[in-house]
């Protein structure tokens, strides 16, 4: 048995997750569901899920486990590097009922991992916690299992941290808000850059004139960051910038031509088919 796992969670996975727990039935204490993703050496990397209908009673647990498999075998068409990697369910804690929901996973994978994600926001904090399962007990004895915890940690593509920096600009706005072109998002990510670098060179100034002691860690980080930026000539570099936003002038443009071309297509077709 691997202890030694981390599990790496993408966020869809999580809204995903709070998506399904919002649509349960009324009567439904929690939702489980399966999770999807790939294992590499001592990693496992969730990047996908879906929901499980089930039941759970006093002693027993029904779950449609015909419609689980055709969920995989559906998705697996369309994304073949996505195998079962474990299962998650919401809530705080490990139930009693969650040793009979991993047999079923143990069967459908090697070390299925057991994600928690608490719902009920316990501390104004959605906790997430994976677990792999651990056998105990003494030979010719009585043996068990044991969920015992893993490190888990939440990582982005760069589509996933763009979309996550647009959800986070609906938090204090009732509407919803459109995605903004890719112009705007420049002059958008510039000002943001220019307001951090304003930061910086204020942290150094208060170092400078002893109003801030010194951090020897974010002193090391600024270095490595000015060793970062590759050296070159002011000209150099507004011949790169200025190169790269006519290679975005020109994808913009050709968009809205295809954009134009298919709206004057389908006035088109809805005029011929009258």
């Amino acid at each position: 048995m691997a202890l030694n796992l981390t599990a790496k969670v993408h966020p869809v996975v999580l809204f995903q997750i709070v998506d399904a727990y919002e649509r349960r039935n009324a009567d439904a204490q929690r939702v489980i569901g399966t999770l999807l993703g790939s294992i590499e050496k001592n990693v496992v990397e969730i990047t996908n899920s879906f929901c499980v209908p089930h039941k759970e009673y006093e002693e027993m647990v029904e779950a449609e486990l015909n419609y689980a498999m055709d969920l995989f075998e559906m998705n697996l068409k369309v994304n073949k590097q996505e195998s079962i990697v474990g299962w998650w369910a919401t809530g705080n804690e490990v139930t009693s009922h969650s040793s009979v929901i991993h047999e079923y996973y143990a069967r459908e994978c090697s070390n299925p991992v057991h994600m928690t994600l608490d719902t009920t926001l316990q501390g104004s904090h959605m906790g997430v916690k994976a677990y792999l399962n651990v056998p105990l007990g003494v030979p010719g004895g009585k043996s068990g299992s044991m969920f015992t915890p893993i490190p888990v940690e939440i990582i982005c593509y760069e589509p996933e941290i763009v979309a996550l920096r647009h959800c986070q600009k609906t938090v204090n706005h009732k509407k919803g808000i459109e995605p903004v072109c890719d112009l705007a998002q420049i002059a958008e990510a510039a000002d943001k850059l220019t307001g951090l670098l304003d930061q910086v060179l204020n942290y150094v100034e208060d170092v400078l004139s002893g109003r801030v002691p010194a951090d020897n860690a974010v002193g090391r980080a600024l270095l490595d960051m000015v060793h970062s930026v590759p050296a070159m000539t002011p000209d150099m570099f507004d011949n790169m910038f200025n190169s790269s936003i006519k290679d975005l002038l020109m994808v913009v443009t050709l968009c809205q031509l295809t954009k134009t071309q298919l709206q004057l297509n389908e006035k088109l077709t809805l005029l011929t088919s009258m």
